[in-house]
């Protein structure tokens, strides 16, 4: 039963083009999960950007504990540009990679006030000449703060829209292209949250929770793997 099962899904997947692919994904978050937001606690640019740059490789949860101290020692881009690092490392020693996050946010602090008068700038491009912040960073603070139409592919991203097939691209630039070219502009911000928070919570890396996920249908993953 589970052989014919998986050929009957398989069969139906391969005739699946890839623009209905990402329509019923679409729809079905829509449909499904018509609110989908960073995790991240934040009040302002300064602050998004301060926190994106924490959560490398480390969860929301844990960054959220850490900044509301670090934001009241430190609410404005000079103050925290004029930090010792050996302070802001206290303050965020229990976040992954302290010590080059610490010299990470004192140079950020630096970079606003002395290149974009204490602001955060808007384009990706600008973004990424921040210390510390690398494409997946800017594009979340792009999206989010400035509401520009690109998709941020972290692990999560990644991971997912390989299961679903929505993308084989080997880098995650790659991935981002795939999602960008498919996705209208107008999904594009709200699509970066529905697939990360679909990652952290349903399509997990170790034991993904396929029984109670609404995408098999449209999932080359599943149905490579589907018990009859």
């Amino acid at each position: 039963m589970q052989i014919y099962e998986n050929r009957g899904l398989i069969a139906i997947f391969a005739k699946m083009t890839r623009k209905e692919r990402y329509a019923g994904v679409v729809s079905w978050f829509e449909a499904n999960v018509p609110v989908a937001q960073s995790e991240l606690v934040f009040a302002d640019p300064y602050q998004l950007i301060v926190s994106v740059v924490l959560s490398a490789q480390c969860t929301d949860k844990r960054v959220n504990m850490v900044t509301p101290e670090l934001f009241l020692r430190y609410p404005t881009p000079e103050k925290l540009g004029a930090a010792q690092v050996e302070d802001i490392f206290e303050l965020i020693h229990s976040v992954s990679y302290p010590n080059s996050k610490a010299g990470h946010l004192k140079a950020l602090g630096q970079k606003l006030c002395s290149d974009f008068g204490g602001q955060v700038p808007s384009s990706v491009e600008e973004l990424m000449t921040l210390p510390g912040v690398g494409r997946k960073t800017a594009n979340v603070v792009a999206s989010i703060v400035y509401d520009e139409p690109v998709i941020a592919v972290d692990t999560h991203v990644f991971r997912v829209s390989h299961r679903l097939g929505l993308s084989r691209g080997k880098t995650p630039y790659d991935v981002e292209k795939d999602l960008e070219k498919n996705i209208q502009a107008g999904h594009r911000a709200t699509a970066h949250h529905w697939l990360i928070l679909h990652g952290r919570y349903t399509c997990t890396a170790r034991s993904p929770k396929c029984s109670t996920c609404g995408l098999t249908p449209w999932c080359a993953f599943y149905a490579r793997n589907a018990k009859g």
